[in-house]
């Protein structure tokens, strides 16, 4: 089901790593079914509880033609790189891989991986872990085929125009706070040339299916 506020007849569609924590933020202050804990047990996981991200499903999505109907995306290679520096190095996810603590098969799987082992590895670690899946699936799952079924499609680096256009929605301001960020940095001139012809062919598609959005640098 897509993330929806009737009284503002808003939908959305959420891409993981592509600033989903901020936008289900934003709407949870908006949407008065939606009760807002206290400040000090509020965590990066709160909205996804609020608003779990689901795959795109043409029926479901059908029901709001009248909405404003908006999704966020973000260049293909800064999402997958956000995958490692946030669900990898930050969060260590992999350490809580089931697969990965109990069947041999994924023994040969650092749960402590440097970049070059995790992406030349990727389709394994999907495998080992849900988590890692979820954020590595293409954006098309999410938001669905060409052509896009939306109002605005904004990138990450329009935020504040998303921002704006909610508040001019809703009639009153709307703040898009930065949620589930990371210090680290990466991006594909980090990695070495085997590991970037490993993960091309996901990139590939990512870069084909936002095309009109991004420019693929591969």
């Amino acid at each position: 089901m897509a993330i929806f506020l009737p009284e503002y007849k808003v939908a959305y569609m959420a891409v993981p790593k592509a600033g989903c924590s901020s936008v289900k933020a934003a709407l949870a202050h908006l949407d008065s079914r939606v009760t807002i804990p206290p400040a000090e047990d509020i965590t990066v996981m709160t909205w996804h509880k609020i608003y779990p991200t689901t795959r795109f499903r043409q029926r479901r999505w059908n029901r709001f033609t009248d909405f404003y109907r908006f999704t966020v995306v973000r260049d293909p290679a800064r999402r997958m790189m956000s995958v490692y520096t946030n669900r990898v190095v930050h969060f260590r996810d992999l350490h809580s891989s089931w697969k990965m603590q109990t069947d041999p098969n994924y023994a040969h799987l650092s749960k402590d991986p440097d970049p070059d082992f995790f992406f030349q590895n990727l389709r394994d670690y999907m495998k080992a872990a849900s988590v890692i899946k979820h954020h590595c699936l293409g954006t098309q799952l999410f938001i669905g085929p060409h052509p896009l079924q939306y109002d605005r499609v904004y990138r990450t680096e329009d935020m504040g125009e998303l921002a704006h256009d909610l508040s001019r929605i809703v009639g009153k301001p709307v703040e898009m706070p930065r949620e589930n960020s990371s210090d680290i940095k990466l991006s594909l001139g980090d990695l070495a040339p085997k590991t970037i012809d490993a993960i091309r062919p996901m990139l590939d598609e990512e870069y084909a299916h936002l095309s009109d959005y991004f420019e693929n640098p591969l």
